[in-house]
């Protein structure tokens, strides 16, 4: 399983094993702040991120 979260600490110390930093905690795979393009950029980086730890083995942290 791979965990999107802006609280990478909290993550970390219930033991999960693949991190991926999100933007915000309000907003963890978006910015309502950026314009339209930049915005799908960001959530398609974000979620591109979850799944290439996904794929691979071991752990993956930040």
């Amino acid at each position: 399983m791979a965990q999107v979260t802006a609280m990478t600490p909290v993550a970390k110390a219930v033991g999960s094993n693949r991190i991926i930093q999100a933007k915000g905690i309000v907003y963890p795979l978006g910015d309502p702040e950026l314009p339209a393009g930049e915005e799908k950029d960001l959530r398609r980086r974000i979620v591109q991120q979850a799944l290439d730890a996904l794929a691979t083995e071991g752990r993956t942290t930040p």
